[in-house]
């Protein structure tokens, strides 16, 4: 219940900072809040990270889609049986809904956060869900999983 609550917390989080940007950014404006280094701009992505596969929207929303359902049967089957395992993969869902509900409602995803420094991809809160449960849950499958397997397997 905890996770499905902090996927909602992720997802109304994103929405809210989307609709602050394109209510102070889409008119053109930026944000400057180091100089040289991040602001803060409106940006309309089409595709995925570095716009990969740009106006395939279908193909995006089918494979969040698919995702979400592999979470969502990962979660009922209890196949992750540690925290963290569980957390990254609600840092994933919620990045996931984040951004499947902007390629629905508009056709794209709405990016602001901009590391001008090294030039980097805009990128929003659910991306940055995304990315952090992305990395947590490659940390329990490379470091816990076998943890938990040789665990189970001794009490065999």
């Amino acid at each position: 219940m905890i996770l499905l609550l902090l996927v909602v917390l992720i997802i109304g989080a994103d929405q809210l900072v989307k609709f602050w940007a394109v209510q102070t950014l889409m008119s053109g404006s930026s944000i400057v809040l180091i100089p040289g280094i991040f602001r803060l701009t409106y940006v309309e992505n089409r595709g995925a990270a570095f716009s990969f596969l740009e106006n395939h929207i279908s193909f995006f929303v089918i494979a969040t889609l698919l995702v979400l359902c592999a979470i969502i049967y990962a979660f009922l089957k209890k196949l992750i049986p540690t925290k963290l395992g569980r957390l990254a993969l609600a840092f994933v869902a919620g990045g996931a809904v984040g951004n499947l509900i902007d390629r629905i409602l508009h056709g794209y995803v709405v990016d602001m956060f901009y590391f001008e420094l090294i030039d980097f991809p805009v990128f929003n809160v659910a991306d940055i869900f995304i990315v952090i449960g992305g990395i947590l849950f490659a940390y329990y499958v490379l470091v816990q999983y076998d943890k938990v397997n040789n665990r189970e397997q001794n009490r065999e």
